[in-house]
């Protein structure tokens, strides 16, 4: 009688063994889920580094440079871009590079250890130089606002681009120009020893003296300078028609006042860095009469530029001073090749900048072989009753009049109210 209820036990025993052991077989074939699948993804945070003088005399500049580049990012977050099924959040990482070569690197460096998608930057041509060569190695694009002199993107660097015309331009159109319309004979340069001011000087010496134009001094300088009575008492005694500074406001305005000061009748002609609302308050009387130019054509009549001026006076409460149009526009063009390669990843983004076609606030922008804007203008200016009215655009291309322009207003539909 004992036998029976222990075989019965035992078959008992064996089928719940062999259960368990079908059961924790299934268990194995079945994948295990990880977080990131149980979890809905959430957005696509994209770092953007832009690099300018945030302090220091040319952080009116910077910070303008800035604002138009953090005016992009607020109305890329606001219109729900889908990357690859995911919403699109660009971050901008500013950083102050205070102008100077060394610091440019150093925050370069900064840039490439965030791991920072792509560069806006940097402002001046001194720190985009010697920054371009730490972004190259590091496969990690850069797109400059403002960096005029021409030897960016032609050290052959395939991660350098820029919206906006060079120095083998400006300078041509300004010496050109004074030679030209100014009818200048006798030329004095003075440089402040920058990549940019040497850069242009070099540039509008060489096209003034191909019209015929003598340069009769040649000074220098430095962008920290506010005193120029030595040098200028030396260019009084030449007698010049025209003489023309390669540089930024803050050593401009000064400049102008003490050549009025020192009874030099000749007229001041300056690049884009003299171009600015700045110079206009600064040198107050004597702006009057001066000349200046800005790549591009004047923001008024950019196809985006009735638009951006007014959110931009809305959002800050202050002028346009130089390059925010331009900062805008290059991260739009950054997100555009997100958006058309469908990936935030540097390499993807490197691989469709060459394929911009992209209508923004400032032009229609392609970039030619070397990263170049294509068709570039140049716009010369002369400052009358406290303005910089218009004399004249020299190149570029009008947009297509079908083209949809793009100002900040209307980049982004469900964009935030432009004042907070």
């Amino acid at each position: 009688m004992k036998t029976l209820p222990s075989r019965v036990s035992l078959v008992v025993a064996l089928s719940a063994a062999l259960s368990l052991m079908a059961c924790g077989k299934k268990d194995a074939e079945a994948p295990t889920p990880t977080a990131e699948a149980a979890a809905p993804q959430g957005p696509l945070v994209v770092k953007l580094g832009h690099s300018a003088p945030l302090t220091g005399p040319q952080a009116h500049i910077g910070k303008d440079t800035e604002y138009g580049a953090q005016m992009a990012v607020e109305d890329v977050n606001a219109a729900n871009i889908q990357i690859n099924g995911r919403t699109l959040k660009v971050e901008l990482m500013g950083e102050d590079d205070q102008a100077d070569p060394k610091q440019g690197t150093i925050v370069a460096q900064k840039f490439v250890d965030a791991k920072v998608n792509a560069v806006i930057g940097h402002m001046n041509s001194g720190t985009t130089l010697p920054a371009s060569v730490t972004y190259a190695n590091a496969n990690i694009p850069q797109v400059s606002a403002s960096a005029t002199n021409p030897e960016y993107t032609k050290r052959g660097y395939k991660t350098a681009f820029r919206v906006m015309t060079n120095d083998e331009a400006q300078g041509k159109v300004l010496g050109e120009f004074a030679a030209g319309k100014l009818a200048a004979r006798n030329i004095a340069v003075i440089d402040d020893k920058t990549q940019y001011g040497e850069g242009i000087a070099t540039e509008f010496r060489k096209a003034a003296e191909a019209k015929g134009a003598k340069i009769v001094a040649t000074e220098h300088t430095d962008d920290k300078a506010v005193d120029f009575a030595a040098i200028l008492t030396k260019i009084k005694a030449t007698k010049p028609d025209v003489i023309f500074f390669g540089g930024m406001d803050p050593q401009a305005a000064p400049m102008s006042l003490q050549m009025k000061k020192l009874g030099i009748k000749a007229v001041l002609l300056m690049g884009d860095g003299g171009c600015t609302a700045d110079f206009l308050k600064n040198a107050g009387a004597s702006a009057e009469g001066q000349y200046c130019s800005k790549p591009g054509v004047p923001t008024e009549q950019m196809p985006g530029g009735p638009a951006f001026i007014e959110k931009y006076k809305a959002k800050y409460n202050a002028p346009i001073q130089l390059y925010a149009p331009y900062a805008y526009d290059a991260v739009m063009v950054v997100v555009e090749a997100i958006k058309r390669a469908d990936s935030a990843d540097s390499a993807a983004i490197l691989a469709e900048l060459p394929k911009t076609q992209y209508k923004g606030v400032t032009t229609d922008i392609a970039f030619d072989e070397k990263g170049d804007i294509k068709d570039a203008a140049v716009t010369l200016y002369v400052a009358k009753g406290g303005q910089w009215e218009q004399v004249e655009t020299v190149g570029g291309k009008a947009p297509a009049a079908d083209a949809a322009p793009a100002p900040a207003a209307e980049a982004a539909p469900a964009a935030a109210p432009a004042t907070k």
